[in-house]
Parts: structure tokens; sequence; C-alpha cells
């Protein structure tokens, strides 16, 4: 909790608007949670406690936390981790996450297979946030008409004015390119 709490003040701009996780500033994240958050994490596989669900989402966390610049960030670990989350707590979130992990460890086309495989599921039917990674990654992909009709289908979706707006930019942004 306190790894996620560190990145407080980072996840939102001057405006107002949402900042993305690899474009947040990590200067504005907050040192002394990330150090109280992995002291925890370490005691916690030091009991053996390094397996379970919660402990799998702080290692995460941690690897998030620990890389000093987003490039710096250790996906490969990020997605291992969240295949085992995947195995013990199997959710349609969760998959969602791993496929975002995939894409940044392995390419955009492996998490898009993982992404497409969900468009069915009914439990993402109305989050926002599955057209969001498909988006992103047929955007990744060069594939522009399919990622803008992604954008915003995600920002029909979401209620928050503020993730509409960075989605419909983020939809006029793929016309633009084409």
């Amino acid at each position: 909790m306190e790894i996620q709490a560190s990145r407080t003040a980072a996840r939102v701009g001057a405006s107002g608007e949402p900042v993305l996780l690899l474009e947040q500033n990590r200067a504005r994240w907050d040192q002394m949670l990330i150090r109280r958050g992995l002291a925890a994490l370490a005691r916690a596989e030091s009991l053996g406690g390094a397996l379970g669900p919660y402990a799998l989402q702080a290692a995460i966390a941690a690897c998030h936390g620990r890389a000093r610049t987003a490039d710096e960030t250790d996906w490969g670990r990020i997605a291992a981790l969240y295949d085992a989350l995947a195995e013990l707590s199997p959710s349609p979130i969760v998959e969602l996450n791993r496929a975002v992990a995939l894409s940044m460890a392995f390419g955009p086309a492996t998490g898009l297979e993982v992404v497409d495989a969900l468009m069915d599921e009914p439990a993402l039917k109305g989050y926002h946030l599955l057209p969001t990674v498909r988006g992103d990654l047929l955007f990744k992909l060069g594939r522009r008409d399919e990622a803008r009709k992604e954008f915003d289908r995600a920002a029909a979706l979401t209620r928050n004015t503020r993730e509409r707006a960075l989605l419909l930019a983020r939809a006029r942004a793929c016309h633009a390119l084409e």
C-alpha cells in the first residue's frame, strides 16, 4: 500500500489531468513510502509470505518503486509476477494487467493476444481500461485506425471527465498520424 501511495503526487498533472505511469515524474514519488513498503515486503518474504496474492501485488509495485526511470523497470519480472498472481488469484483484471506487463516485456503483439482473449469477458464489458489497453497496443503496432476506435470506445465508457479528455486526445492523435 505504501509503495502504491508513494506515486500519488505524480499521478495527476497541474491541470488535474491523469498522468500515465510511464510519463510520471519519478522525482515526485515519495521515497520514504517506497522504503517503508520495500521493508514491509522484505519482512513478509523473510516470514515466508512472499507467495500470497498481496505479497505478489506488493512485489509488482516494488519493481516500479525500485526503478529510477521508466526504462529501468524490470518488466520481465513484473510479467513473471503477474503469471504467478494469475495462477493464484485468476481474474479478468489480473489478466488485463498481465497483458500490459507482457507487452512491455515481450512486445505489444504478445500483450494484444491476451487482451483479445478478454474482449468477450462479461466482467469487463463496461470497463474502460480494456479498450484503453487494446488501443495502446494497437497504436504501438501501427494499427492507428483500430487504436482510434478503441480510444473512442474507452472514452465513451469512462465517467471521469479528465480520463475522457485524455482518451479523446489519444484518439485524435491516432487520426493525425494516419
